[in-house]
């Protein structure tokens, strides 16, 4: 089916032309192609390349890729017309040299934006076709896409109970204006055009300018009587009362009551929306020199100044959601899964539906709740934090006061830069929440100190930059997380977005922190603040698992200090014994004990009663003696806890990759866990600048390679991109040597192989290593109040306690689940079978848990190979008879998944 033809005076055709009156941007470096050059292609092929005017380096580029990688697509269910559209987006992206927009490829090849960028992705079966930056690209679009999609799904909704149905043209015409106006403002006024939040909160400022200038008779009767001064429509004004009308006082520049009136039918915080309408929306409507008029804005003029932004931009049309264009609609069965709530039970009649848990609902409720909880909180110390600070040899107050002015004005600049121009007072607001924060637990974590060590003075641990710096940047990023502004760079790679990413580890960077440094607070922080989300808590221990994969092996990180000095001091075997790995993950640090002693003397364990306190001289519980440590030799219990956290996630992330792969060979897993581990406790600089992933790939080619299993690297890749939390950058982008990367093959035969090589062979011989002990794995280190507790005896039935008395049972509800209130009438029997049905299903807990997708697909060809040699050792492949025993071997990933998953949830309970 076609896609509709837009309504408006923007339309577009099926093949775009060029268009009349406005300047391309890239004109110069784009002239016009030259069909003679490129009479050896297809010459459809190259009525494509002609209309969306693409220039000859791009049309060559995009055709050598096609005719590259023809083989390895054969089995892509698109026309030839469309795999050409995506192989041009790829080539032009790459180059820089973008002609076209993606609405134009869309409508040029009839496929919406979600079908677009799956088949783009799918053509990724090279590890070499799509670079990281068109990946990159690729994320930012789809991001940007799926924020449009919810805050057009809110506009239209939001608009139902605004305006009244006089003259559905009059109204369908306002209301077009409106989302123009919108969108428009948010190109504007926002660098980051994918920040929900803000985007939201524009588009509340939009509405409240637009209703405020419409006729009355084109309003509900809610909307009437919330606007401050009824707004009369237009008229000619007689010469008589010109006089009159020019001393008319001028309209106020926001209507209070009306955007109150707003944000209450929106769940939004009233005072949010007035301060981005006082700083971005105003300074928009004074560049359409609009401010001091009563007028609705003319549409011609709206629609032609976004018409420039979006060629700019190369983006998506957003006013063909208003038009319903098929290039920009969901499928109807995605669009039901998105809105498909709960509901009470039947019998209830009184009860009120669940509202549908949008993207945007989702976000006002999260941030309805970190305000609701900071409530209470002040933005200066509390009476107890002042005592605390009295109390300590050194007030620490004044520094503390000067360090958050300081890096108030740092975080509100650079947000200021990364969000928008006029986001800075925004930056402030955020910073003035991460404070209020930062002091409420800080008291809690004082508290806790307190009552395990019975003591008031705690003046090292609060006179130590390093701690509140970390807490501080803790608490912005539970901010920002909330927001929706922080999410992560995959991997902890930098894609060249620049200050327009606020991603972690952004605020690492915005206060000076090494994230070693920010790994020691995590954990204190999540247990101090019990009132912290779910969604929150993961957040957090997924930038603890980003530090410990990556970022905390960067070249300058205080981790490299700590791994010498524990060699210099002769602890180099005991970073963290493998006598340890059985031990639980649970440990009596606090953050106190982290940062104040990165030193400790292995027999030293000091009483609660006794003076030496975090407060003073440094740890007063250290870590209990382990057989094999010798009682002289220092440890540090940051670098300890950091070892033990880092082999446990190394451990589960090769436990998962083993099962895709090497199901059929149990016995390889614990050998490749005997190198990893070595790897990382003997030659770590191999990680310096690295990936975790990389050497656990790394180890198991090698592994595989010495005991005579058929595995290859573009086997492990392909298994590797299935796995979560991953990035293409880990095997695309690998350090080989200072300033030189290449892929994951050419890093195992020039760096890891080279570096352990002797060890490797090891394992072919008759006298192979001692295999290294099988680390504890805990489900989650972070256990708090809130976490649903599973029912003895099930595989995937839990009990939640009541949250917040602030939100409606209703809200509480996991979506496509049923509630039950035990006392109140059920209804029909059959629920009960529902039930059952539910509890039963194993493929819905695999599917919930894993949310794996498909066996992994094994690569074609590796276009990073040299001479169809596609391995690291330079070996060839013995043709489809490997592929297909690979893929036989794969086909069963599922149900060794679901009994490995049944069994830890045996071994669980048994624990």
């Amino acid at each position: 089916m076609r896609p509709k033809k837009r309504n408006s005076g923007t339309t577009q055709s099926k093949e775009p032309k060029p268009r009349p009156g406005v300047a391309s941007p890239d004109k110069k470096e784009s002239p016009e192609l030259s069909v003679k050059k490129h009479r050896d292609k297809d010459a459809e092929f190259v009525t494509l390349c002609k209309s969306l005017r693409v220039t000859d380096l791009v049309c060559d580029r995009a055709w050598k890729l096609w005719r590259s990688v023809q083989d390895p697509v054969e089995d892509v269910l698109d026309s030839q017309r469309r795999l050409w559209a995506a192989w041009l987006f790829v080539s032009a992206t790459d180059m820089d040299a973008a002609c076209f927009t993606l609405t134009e490829v869309l409508k040029a090849v009839d496929l919406n934006v979600k079908q677009f960028l799956a088949l783009v992705r799918k053509l990724d079966v090279n590890l070499d076709a799509i670079s990281t930056k068109v990946n990159s690209a690729l994320t930012q679009l789809e991001k940007k896409y799926d924020v449009t999609l919810a805050l057009y799904q809110r506009f239209e909704k939001t608009c139902k109970n605004i305006f009244a149905l006089v003259s559905d043209t009059e109204e369908r015409k306002t209301i077009r204006s409106c989302w123009t106006m919108f969108l428009l403002a948010r190109g504007r006024a926002l660098q980051m055009e994918d920040d929900l939040v803000i985007s939201f909160q524009l588009l509340l400022c939009t509405l409240e300018f637009c209703i405020k200038r419409c006729p009355p008779d084109l309003l509900q009767p809610l909307y009437k009587t919330a606007i401050s001064k009824v707004q009369s429509p237009p008229t000619r004004t007689s010469r008589r009362n010109q006089s009159k009308a020019k001393s008319r006082p001028p309209e106020p520049e926001v209507d209070l009551q009306l955007l109150k009136t707003l944000c209450q039918e929106n769940e939004c915080n009233a005072e949010e929306v007035k301060n981005v309408y006082q700083t971005s929306f105003s300074a928009f409507v004074e560049s359409l020199d609009l401010s001091k008029s009563a007028e609705f804005p003319p549409v011609n003029d709206l629609n032609q100044q976004y018409e420039e932004h979006y060629l700019k931009s190369r983006d998506v049309d957003g006013r063909l959601f208003f038009e319903e264009d098929e290039t920009v609609l969901l499928p109807k069965i995605e669009i039901s899964q998105v809105e498909r709530t709960p509901k009470k039970n039947q019998a209830d009649d009184d009860a009120v539906p669940a509202p549908p848990q949008t993207p945007i609902r989702a976000a006002m409720n999260s941030i309805q709740q970190l305000r609701g909880d900071l409530t209470s909180s002040g933005d200066q110390p509390s009476t107890n934090l002042a005592t605390y600070f009295k109390n300590c040899t050194v007030d620490p107050t004044q520094d503390m006061l000067k360090r958050l002015e300081t890096l108030g004005q740092a975080f509100s600049q650079r947000f200021g830069q990364a969000v928008g121009p006029h986001c800075v007072v925004l930056g402030r607001q955020r910073f003035t929440l991460g404070v209020k924060l930062y002091y409420k637990v800080m008291e809690a974590m004082l508290k806790s100190e307190e009552k395990r060590l019975s003591v008031q003075n705690f003046s090292k641990l609060l006179n130590d930059s390093a701690f509140h710096t970390s807490l501080l940047a803790c608490a912005l990023e539970v901010v920002m997380a909330t927001y929706g502004e922080s999410s992560f760079k995959a991997g902890g790679y930098n894609h060249g977005g620049g200050e327009r990413n606020v991603c972690f580890p952004w605020i690492l960077d915005v206060v000076g922190l090494a994230a070693f440094d920010f790994y020691k607070v995590i954990e204190s922080f999540i247990k101090a603040d019990p009132t912290l989300n779910k969604d929150i808590v993961k957040h957090l221990e997924s930038c603890e698992n980003l530090i410990m994969e990556r970022i905390a092996w960067r070249t300058g990180s205080p981790l490299f200090e700590l791994l010498k000095q524990e060699r210099e001091g002769g602890a180099a075997e005991q970073v963290e014994t493998p006598a340890s790995f059985s031990q639980p993950l649970q440990h009596n640090h606090t953050a106190a004990d982290l940062y104040l002693s990165p030193k400790r003397l292995g027999v030293r364990i000091l009483p609660p009663e006794s003076p030496a306190t975090p407060g003073s001289q440094g740890s007063a519980q250290p870590l209990a003696q382990t057989a094999n440590q010798s009682p002289w030799l220092p440890k540090s219990n940051s670098l300890s806890l950091f070892y033990k956290k880092l082999y446990r996630l190394a451990y589960t992330r090769l436990k998962m990759l083993c099962s895709y792969l090497l199901s059929s060979h149990p016995e390889l897993e614990p050998i490749i866990w005997t190198l990893f581990q070595h790897t990382l406790q003997h030659e770590h600089e191999l990680m310096r600048d690295r990936h975790l992933d990389q050497l656990m790939m790394s180890a198991m080619y090698a592994i595989c390679k010495v005991k005579s299993v058929d595995l290859r690297f573009k086997i492990i890749v392909s298994a590797y991109k299935n796995m979560p939390n991953t990035s293409q950058e880990t095997f695309k982008h690998v350090l080989i040597t200072e300033g030189h990367y290449d892929s994951i093959i050419i890093f195992y035969n020039q760096v890891f192989m080279q570096k352990l090589k002797t060890n490797i062979l090891q394992y072919a011989s008759t006298r192979p290593p001692q295999i290294s002990p099988i680390p504890q794995i805990p489900r989650s280190p972070y256990k708090f109040p809130s976490s649903p507790q599973r029912v003895p005896g099930s595989n995937n039935v839990y009990i939640s306690p009541m949250k917040s008395p602030r939100m409606s049972p209703g809200i509480m509800t996991p979506r496509s689940r049923m509630l039950v209130s035990i006392g109140e009438s059920f209804g029909l029997s059959n629920r009960f079978q529902k039930i059952n049905q539910m509890v039963n299903s194993s493929e819905r807990s695999f599917k919930r848990t894993l949310d794996m997708g498909s066996p992994p697909k094994p690569l074609k060809r590796l276009r990073f190979d040299v001479d169809g040699q596609d391995e690291a050792d330079g070996s060839k492949s013995n043709g489809d008879s490997t592929l297909i025993q690979k893929l036989t071997e794969m086909s069963s990933t599922r149900s060794r998944m679901q009994e490995q998953k049944m069994k830890e949830d045996a071994d669980s309970r048994k624990e």
